[in-house]
């Protein structure tokens, strides 16, 4: 029996006076790798920004292993297990690589501390031959491996990943996938945001799609590759 890690109920979220979310929820269980799919403008950063409590919701639950984390600190989410990467990396341009990971380094939610700098130069060894590097010096796909690793030195339980592809060359973003595998293959529990269906494709096992603030599609990544009607409908540019 699978258990559920994320489950996401009734979620509404807005800008101002602009919603885009409109009572979303699906879930990810653990160990899975779930792509949150759809067009630009569908509502997957937002849908990201709420969970990780960067943008407060304006109603739902945001439950991971069973605790409501809505409308907490975006500090306190990522205590409780939340590691978020952004779509615009963020890194700490003026910072070497290795400082980068040890600024974020944290205990997970249960005292785990399954990812140090020696893990991460082992899972990245791109990483460990530019360790004293600054990061602003980085290439656009070092800087997106440089983030997701940033991240898992927090310990998360969770990892959000917003459109990890976006902008990368072809055998850059072939990288990241295979990178992306690796996690699942070590029981890291992903959800990840893109609107590049055939990164999706290499990578997750279920998808959700998201269109105009409303989820419209869940099932097995199998299972959408083989429906067309629905790619052409919510995905096709």
């Amino acid at each position: 029996m699978t258990q559920a890690m994320l489950e996401i109920e009734g979620l509404e979220a807005a800008y101002g006076a602009s919603r885009v979310l409109f009572g979303i929820g699906f879930t990810v269980d653990k160990g899975q790798i779930v792509a949150l799919l759809g067009r630009n403008g569908a509502g997957k950063t937002t849908s990201f920004k709420a969970i990780a409590g960067i943008l407060t919701p304006r109603h739902g639950q945001i439950r991971l292993n069973g605790r409501n984390l809505a409308g907490r600190p975006a500090y306190r989410i990522a205590r409780a297990g939340i590691g978020y990467v952004p779509e615009d990396r963020q890194i700490f341009p003026e910072h070497t690589v290795e400082d980068n990971l040890t600024i974020a380094a944290k205990r997970g939610p249960k005292g785990e501390d399954y990812w140090t700098v020696d893990r991460v130069w082992r899972l990245f060894p791109i990483l460990a031959d530019l360790h004293g590097r600054i990061a602003g010096r980085l290439s656009g796909g070092e800087q997106q491996m440089l983030t997701i690793a940033r991240t898992l030195m927090g310990n998360p339980a969770l990892l959000l990943l917003d459109e990890p592809s976006e902008g990368l060359a072809p055998i850059i973003v072939a990288q990241i996938a295979g990178l992306v595998r690796q996690l699942a293959e070590m029981g890291v529990t992903v959800l990840l945001a893109e609107q590049n269906m055939h990164f999706c494709m290499a990578v997750a096992s279920h998808a959700v799609i998201i269109d105009k603030g409303h989820i419209v599609y869940r099932d097995t990544i199998a299972h959408l590759k083989a429906n067309q009607a629905i790619s052409r409908r919510y995905l096709a540019v």
